[in-house]
């Protein structure tokens, strides 16, 4: 009658995969219970931990979205009542909205009679990520929903995989006390690419991928530049170049955006990832800039029912 899901943070992009590859960040997320009513339809009755006002009304909510899509394919013959608990910060680019998203249904399919597959919850939670972002994207719901680093090919028939990251990586997490839209974050974004930036984009796509399967530190650490996003983006960050410089000059096999940002993320080995950490809070202070920051590791599950009765 009743269930609890937890849904990780994420950071989409990685850099070289605008829309496409992301990670989960098990470090903190989102908690969703939903409850069985008898009357039909999806309401929301509570939703904590965030200074702002988020909307109640279903249509409004990205959660609320995604339930409505998931009562509407399957005709439930029963109501959803949800509370939301945030455990990511609004606006700061570790998929808040996707966790609440993916949290929702995860924890609606715990009440069916037949259970759905994760790929037809990520379905239903890509319909409510598009009230948050503007359009339909998975870099962020589906790492949530599967956990560690998934690549996600196809929107209206996603098609996912989970990339293999060598044991001996840490991904390092800085997020800047200070709220970015993501549609503010799209907005800026050029709706053109040169050819030249294509080719050496996808070759570094291509490579950070073949570096991850075949354990190649050197591939993937001369693969992770993002050429097209991340020089579009970066001002809207304040130190954003003396932060990534600083993570590189630690030892960070790459450093970039999380997702639109204004959270940063570097990838390290295990024993440079204390050093990699204290050289971006160091710029961040240098700038004036309060953070939060984390080391997690890529052994996510990803979202899960953690309550239920």
């Amino acid at each position: 009658m009743r269930a609890t899901a937890f849904a990780p943070a994420s950071v989409g992009n990685v850099a070289i995969g605008f829309d496409i590859l992301g990670f989960a960040v098990d470090a903190l997320g989102d908690r969703v219970t939903v409850a069985r009513r008898p009357e039909p339809g999806v309401t929301i009755s509570a939703i904590r931990g965030t200074p702002m006002d988020l909307p109640l009304e279903p249509e409004r909510n990205t959660a609320g979205r995604a339930l409505l899509a998931m009562a509407t394919a399957l005709s439930l013959d029963f109501g959803l009542d949800m509370q939301i608990e945030k455990g990511i910060p609004l606006g700061s680019g570790l998929g808040g909205s996707a966790a609440s998203a993916v949290g929702a249904v995860v924890a609606a399919n715990a009440l069916l009679r037949e259970p759905r597959s994760k790929l037809e919850l990520l379905k239903f939670a890509m319909e409510g990520e598009a009230v948050a972002s503007g359009s339909l994207h998975v870099d962020n719901i589906a790492p949530s929903m599967f956990g560690g680093l998934v690549l996600t090919v196809g929107i209206d028939h996603p098609r996912v995989k989970q990339i293999p990251v060598p044991p001996s990586v840490r991904a390092i997490i800085a997020h800047p006390h200070m709220f970015l839209s993501t549609k503010q974050a799209r907005a800026i974004l050029r709706r053109s690419v040169e050819l030249s930036d294509f080719v050496w984009q996808t070759a570094n796509l291509a490579g950070f991928i073949s570096g991850c399967y075949t354990d190649d530190l050197d591939m993937i650490r001369a693969s992770f530049e993002d050429v097209v996003i991340e020089p579009q983006r970066q001002a809207l960050i304040p130190g954003f170049a003396d932060v990534r410089q600083a993570a590189m000059d630690a030892g960070a096999l790459g450093c970039s955006i999380s997702g639109a940002g204004p959270a940063m993320f570097a990838w390290a080995l295990e024993s440079h990832a204390e050093g990699v950490r204290a050289a971006m809070q160091r710029e961040f202070a240098r700038h004036g800039v309060k953070i939060d920051d984390w080391i997690v590791e890529f052994g996510s599950p990803g979202a899960r029912v953690v309550a239920s009765e």
